[in-house]
């Protein structure tokens, strides 16, 4: 999901874990910004992954991809990998086609929920049915308003279709957490307006049967396995709210907030 960092680095990480990138069989993009996209074109290049992308995503952000590694995904229309399904729905966030993913086997489903300007009922609706998910933390309110961006930034971040505070997250955990999600993934936190053990603090004051995991934006997270608890895996439907509009660009917009996202 997504690839900020450079191959070089990817490599490191994945190679520290003990995995191989042959174990990679595809790449899938959630928005064009710079901090999701700069390592995609070596890395699908280098080791010939197709790149599960949106035609809007793709213009926008200027990949340079040779054409047969290009595969257009649609929201609601689950993508198989080897044993797993993909399936992307859209989000609030300032790119042009932004999606969030979620991953399936037959019995677990893991969510990968950043770069989220605020809950909609997609999020809330997939993120009920996550046995783990990476959740977007992204600043700390009194952190951010009193940090050293200019104006125009903080509102950006915390506008609508910018970022998830952590107290919006805790809110989405607190309130739509299923019994059996055994892990939380807190991620994307901003280098100058959030601390890992402020928020991993905030969570564990929520929860006693969800292991809370701080996903460091410097290094790779260990290797998690996730279980079923044993339910069939319910069917997600579709919610009736309209899908999420994009966010309209006079010119593509590569730039986030400071932000790498590396999910290992």
């Amino acid at each position: 999901m997504d690839a900020g960092i450079s191959c070089r680095e990817t490599e490191k990480r994945m190679n520290r874990l003990g995995l191989s990138m042959g174990k990679v069989k595809a790449i899938f993009v959630s928005h064009e910004h710079t901090d999701h996209i700069a390592g995609i074109p070596v890395l699908a290049k280098k080791y010939g992954l197709p790149v599960y992308i949106t035609q809007g995503t793709l213009q926008n952000g200027g990949l340079q991809l040779a054409p047969e590694l290009v595969i257009p995904f649609q929201a609601y229309e689950a993508v198989r990998i080897g044993g797993i399904s993909v399936s992307a729905f859209p989000k609030f966030h300032d790119a042009f086609d932004p999606h969030s993913f979620i991953v399936s086997s037959s019995t677990v489903r893991v969510g990968v929920f950043t770069d989220i300007g605020k809950p909609c009922a997609h999020l809330i609706n997939h993120f009920q049915h996550c046995h783990a998910a990476f959740l977007e933390t992204n600043y700390d309110e009194e952190m951010l308003m009193n940090g050293r961006y200019p104006p125009s930034l903080k509102n950006r971040i915390r506008g609508g279709h910018g970022h998830l505070s952590n107290m919006q997250a805790l809110e989405l955990f607190k309130l739509h957490r299923p019994s059996f999600m055994s892990h939380l993934f807190l991620a994307h936190l901003s280098k100058d307006n959030n601390n890992p053990q402020l928020v991993k603090d905030l969570f564990d004051q929520h929860t006693s049967t969800t292991s809370i995991v701080v996903a460091s934006r410097f290094e790779e997270t260990a290797v998690y396995h996730i279980q079923s608890s044993g339910e069939m895996l319910a069917e997600i439907k579709r919610p009736a709210e309209p899908v999420a509009p994009a966010f309209v660009l006079s010119k593509p917009r590569r730039r986030s907030n400071d932000q790498q996202l590396s999910l290992f």
